[in-house]
C-alpha cells in the first residue's frame, strides 16, 4: 500500500523502514516503524542493516517524543500477530491511563482491547493529517 501511495497513515520513508501513524490513537502520536526487509527476528538481519534499523527506530522514537510532547516512550517489537519486524512507539504522558482506572504507570497493553481499538480512537481524516504533519516536520528536522 505504501509503495502504491494508498496508505493514508504513511508519514515518511527512511533507509531501513517506513514510518506510519497507528490506526488507533488512544495514545496520541502512536507510531509504527515498519522494516523494509521481511524478517521475523532482529537477529536475522545482517549486522550493518540491523544497526542502521535500530538507529533509525531510535530517531523515529525521538521524533515521536518531541512532536507529541511525551514524557516517556513505550517501545514494542512483538510480532506475534504480524510476523514482520515492526516497532510500536507509544508516546506516554502522566495520567494517560487514569480514565481507565489505572495510575498511568503501567504498559499500554493493560488497557483493555475493546477500549484501545474502539472506533472512537480512530483519528478523523483531519486529525490524521495533523498528526502526520507534526511527526513529518520533526523527522525532517532531525535528518
Amino acid at each position: 500500500m505504501i509503495k502504491n501511495n494508498e496508505n493514508p497513515h504513511y508519514v515518511k520513508e527512511l533507509e531501513t523502514g517506513y514510518v506510519v501513524m497507528g490506526d488507533h490513537q488512544l495514545f496520541k502520536g502512536y507510531t509504527l516503524f515498519l522494516c523494509k526487509v521481511h524478517e521475523t527476528e532482529l537477529f536475522n538481519l545482517n549486522d550493518d542493516f540491523k544497526n542502521k534499523y535500530l538507529q533509525e527506530m531510535s530517531m523515529v522514537a525521538e521524533a515521536v517524543s518531541k512532536a507529541f510532547h511525551a514524557e516517556k516512550i513505550n517501545y514494542e517489537l512483538l510480532g506475534n500477530g504480524d510476523t514482520h519486524l515492526h516497532w510500536h512507539l507509544f508516546p506516554r504522558i502522566k495520567g494517560d491511563m487514569g480514565e481507565y482506572g489505572m495510575n498511568g504507570k503501567g504498559p499500554v497493553w493493560w488497557v483493555p482491547a475493546e477500549i484501545m481499538y474502539d472506533n472512537k480512537n480512530r483519528p478523523s481524516t483531519k486529525e490524521l493529517k495533523e498528526l502526520k504533519k507534526k511527526l513529518r516536520e520533526q523527522l525532517e528536522n532531525q535528518l
